[in-house]
């Protein structure tokens, strides 16, 4: 039973969560061979000041906003 987690910035919609499981979900069920109900996606959501790279906060560095898609 696969356990896959994915961390992501805070403020994705459910319907696009929706979408990253199903994908996920399929990409590891084909790749090794597993029924798509033994495959457990776990979304770790973090807060964009709580998240850094290279030395610079998200909220920083990318603004508010940073990686959603325009609806």
């Amino acid at each position: 039973m696969p356990v896959v987690s994915v961390r992501i910035a805070r403020g994705r919609s459910t319907e696009q969560k929706r979408s990253l499981v199903k994908a996920i979900t399929d990409a590891v069920a084909s790749s090794i061979d597993v029924k798509p109900e033994w495959v457990t996606v776990l979304i770790e959501e973090y807060e964009r000041e709580n998240w850094a790279t290279g030395g610079d906060l998200h909220s920083d560095k990318f603004g508010p906003g940073f990686g959603r898609q325009a609806r």
